[in-house]
């Protein structure tokens, strides 16, 4: 069996440098916006959630890409004349 086409690392490295820094801000702001004397118990779950999500979509992204890698590697199909007569 062939080896599918490898995805696209540059463009994946790209998506995640912006996903990090959504993830960074999503993360300070979270720790940042908790009242004083609550910092962990207003923070921990937001900033969890924003790093599993980043996780998640890190994932999709990945295969997504990969898909979309062996998709451009097969060629269109040619189109077919219908055989059945026009009435």
């Amino acid at each position: 069996m062939d080896a599918l086409p490898k995805l696209d690392r540059d463009q994946f490295r790209r998506w995640l440098r912006a996903e990090v820094e959504r993830v960074v801000e999503a993360v300070a702001d979270a720790v940042d916006n908790a009242p004083r004397g609550r910092v962990i118990r207003e923070s921990e779950e937001k900033a969890r959630d924003a790093l599993d999500e980043f996780r998640a979509r890190a994932y999709e992204k990945a295969l997504q890409l990969k898909i979309d890698a062996a998709e451009a590697a097969f060629p269109p199909s040619a189109q077919r004349a219908d055989p059945s007569p026009q009435t």
